[in-house]
């Protein structure tokens, strides 16, 4: 079997790429594709950058050497449509026809079901952030290979303000919790898409970067009292990033099994790798 291969997209545009870089040294699809090749040493993974930078057809046309694809999280909106966010979905739409298997974290999952019919929107439950609590697996998401080895209740690091108000016809929710729909299954013309509201793929050193880079609109959200509660949480974040088992700030931030250990939180992604993707590069 010739080793997998991966099409990373990111989902932002250059200004908040750019952003990305000088805080933390790297972009949404870099760090992304770090992470896949750490749960698989041998994965090939290309970036693309369609929100501006990469000609979509140029990109449909190359699908077909991919045993997957994986969509970032985006600072970007589907309500708000023009170039950037139609150009994901017509991509997205590409991968349903393809056949390519596809996984969605947070905007990921968001432009697959605006690709696939379904309706995305504000949350009039307001924003979710740093982690999403309570997440419960559905009857069908404790059946389904998604979630194979994950807990049934946990939590997962998160940042969104809009939701999956209309799933696909055909769909499958997997989880939810007081937010909303956090992860759903669908089929699309030849396709199928495996996708979380969540990020699986972030680390607490993630989180405190993006609690950093929104700053003030969280404490404006109300989910923060003022900046000295958003330093401190970027604080805490900091040192659970330095010590994973810091028992103390693992209770403080309520953070079971899966946000515990880190085979756990990737559980989702390592799933999608060995029975979504790895299939698609042994029958080539």
């Amino acid at each position: 079997m010739s080793a997998p291969r991966v099409l990373v997209v990111d989902g932002n545009v250059a200004d908040i790429r750019r952003r990305q870089i000088e805080a933390v040294g790297y972009d949404t699809a870099t760090s992304y594709a770090r992470v896949l090749r750490r749960l698989r040493p041998d994965l090939e993974c290309d970036i693309a950058y369609p929100a501006d930078v990469h000609p979509v057809a140029e990109l449909a046309g190359a699908l077909d050497r991919y045993d997957g694809v994986a969509i970032t999280g985006s600072a970007l909106c589907i309500a708000d449509g023009g170039p950037a966010v139609e150009r994901q979905i017509d991509l997205a739409r590409s991968v349903f026809d393809r056949g390519v298997p596809l996984f969605g974290s947070c905007w990921g999952l968001q432009v697959a079901v605006a690709a696939a019919g379904g309706v995305v929107e504000r949350n009039p439950r307001g924003r979710e952030f740093g982690f999403a609590r309570r997440i419960l697996l559905t009857e069908a998401g404790r059946a389904h290979p998604l979630f194979s080895d994950k807990p049934a209740v946990f939590e997962a690091p998160t940042v969104h303000r809009d939701h999956v108000a209309r799933l696909p016809e055909g769909a499958q929710v997997l989880a939810v919790n007081e937010m909303g729909v956090q992860a759903a299954t669908f089929s699309h013309r030849r396709g199928t898409c495996w996708g979380v509201q969540y990020h699986p793929e972030y680390d607490y050193g993630d989180i405190r970067a993006v609690a950093q880079r929104y700053g003030t609109a969280l404490v404006d959200a109300g989910l923060f009292a003022g900046p000295e509660d958003l330093d401190d949480f970027a604080a805490d974040m900091a040192a659970l990033q330095a010590d994973p088992a810091c028992e103390a700030l693992l209770w403080k931030h309520g953070l079971g099994p899966a946000m515990r250990a880190e085979p756990l939180r990737l559980r989702e992604l390592a799933n999608w790798l060995t029975l979504q993707v790895e299939p698609r590069a042994c029958s080539r």
